[in-house]
């Protein structure tokens, strides 16, 4: 058709062109980026496929991390009753020796400062072993349940997906509470009784003390041990067991300091009875029942081996467990590995580029991409043969 105002070839070649250069820009992008899918557009479907397999991949490359590190840190706490153990064999050791009627009094005497020093190196151990900032074996880990000493270890990419352990308070208390009166002082003096406390105290613990056949006590609170300092909350201890007795029967005056309250009563020879007495709200640590123990006497000597072997059993129990779980999330994370690996091989073929069929394509694109541009200047020129017809 000899027309000059519409070129139907030359707009041919210009939509093939915009098809190709399309069909070029996108495998350019898919070389330049590695990536498959780019936008939405590229392939809609795939694309929310492969974001939720990256939600997967990432929760499960974390979960190994929490995995790994869970399995750090029952291995610290095994560690540390690993050196328990060993000072309780030790601790046993000693018993025996102390047991055997060849030793004198003195003897023993020598024998139980050993003793005692490693049984109070075995309690430090457990209150000050710590992992990230926690003391894991002391019982003071609170779960978002209430449980005490219990343990959620994240391994898998989605809620719910935990292993649990509890690690018990391993250790013992050593809170007390004694009071001690001195015999009256000379004619004109006050008499004065001192009530002096000592040791770690937790919320629910209860102190109490009678004075002049009158009973007054003080609950410890969560407000009392908040701030986790043992001097603090001693303090903060005696001065509400101070205010909670008042002004005591005889008219004594009661002044407290950090540890000791004081009573003087108001006439020198006039003195009151006073006595006291504690309930311990935790007080149930596996090796609570060492705590009171001594070498010093054949009968002493002969009750720890006893309470030793007990103990002993305990931390082997503890171990087990312990040692059962780090097996067990060693195979969690082996399979937590596997699982992200093929995860992430199956959205590579859905996601990554294919660099022999995107680089063919790109060589296709570019050779139609010259051959349509020739084409278009040749299809741009045809309009020059109505010309000729206007000749003459």
């Amino acid at each position: 058709m000899t027309v000059i105002n519409t070129n139907i070839k030359s707009l041919i070649s210009q939509n093939a062109m915009i098809k190709n250069n399309r069909e070029l820009s996108s495998a350019m992008q898919q070389l330049s980026t590695g990536k498959r899918i780019n936008s939405a557009k590229d392939d809609a479907a795939g694309l929310a496929i492969t974001s939720r397999m990256t939600a997967q991949i990432r929760g499960l490359d974390q979960a190994v991390r929490n995995g790994n590190d869970s399995i750090s840190m029952l291995q610290t706490t095994e560690g540390a009753m690993i050196e328990m153990t060993n000072m309780m064999q030790r601790m046993r050791e000693l018993a025996i020796q102390s047991s055997n009627d060849t030793y004198t009094a003195s003897d023993r005497g020598y024998l139980d400062l050993e003793f005692q020093q490693l049984k109070t190196e075995v309690n430090r151990i457990t209150k000050d072993t710590e992992w990230n900032g926690m003391n894991i074996m002391d019982g003071s880990v609170v779960n978002d349940d209430n449980t005490v000493g219990k343990f959620e270890f994240q391994v898998g990419a989605n809620q719910g997906q935990i292993i649990t352990h509890t690690i018990p308070d391993m250790g013992f208390r050593d809170a007390q509470a004694t009071i001690t009166t001195p015999t009256p002082n000379a004619a004109g003096v006050s008499q004065i009784s001192k009530l002096n406390l000592s040791g770690t105290f937790v919320e629910g613990d209860i102190v109490s003390v009678t004075i002049g056949g009158v009973a007054k006590s003080y609950t410890v609170l969560a407000a009392d041990v908040a701030s986790g300092n043992k001097d603090a909350i001693l303090a903060a201890v005696t001065t509400k067991l101070a205010t909670a007795i008042g002004t005591p029967i005889g008219g004594a005056t009661v002044t407290s300091s950090s540890g000791v309250i004081t009573f003087t009563a108001a006439t020198a020879g006039t003195g009151f009875t006073t006595a006291s007495s504690k309930t311990l709200a935790k007080d149930t640590g596996a090796l609570t029942n060492i705590r009171d123990l001594d070498i010093k006497t054949n009968l002493g000597s002969n009750a720890s081996i006893s309470q030793m072997d007990v103990s002993i059993d305990r931390i082997n129990t503890e171990r087990a467990g312990l040692g059962a779980l780090i097996n067990r999330l060693t195979y969690a994370v082996d399979n937590l590995t596997n699982v992200a690996q093929n995860t992430t091989e199956s959205r590579s073929r859905i996601l990554d580029a294919d660099y022999a069929k995107a680089s063919s394509e790109l060589a296709r694109t570019q050779i139609i991409s010259q051959a349509a541009t020739a084409m278009l200047a040749q299809a741009n020129q045809q309009p020059q043969t109505v010309m000729k017809l206007l000749q003459g």
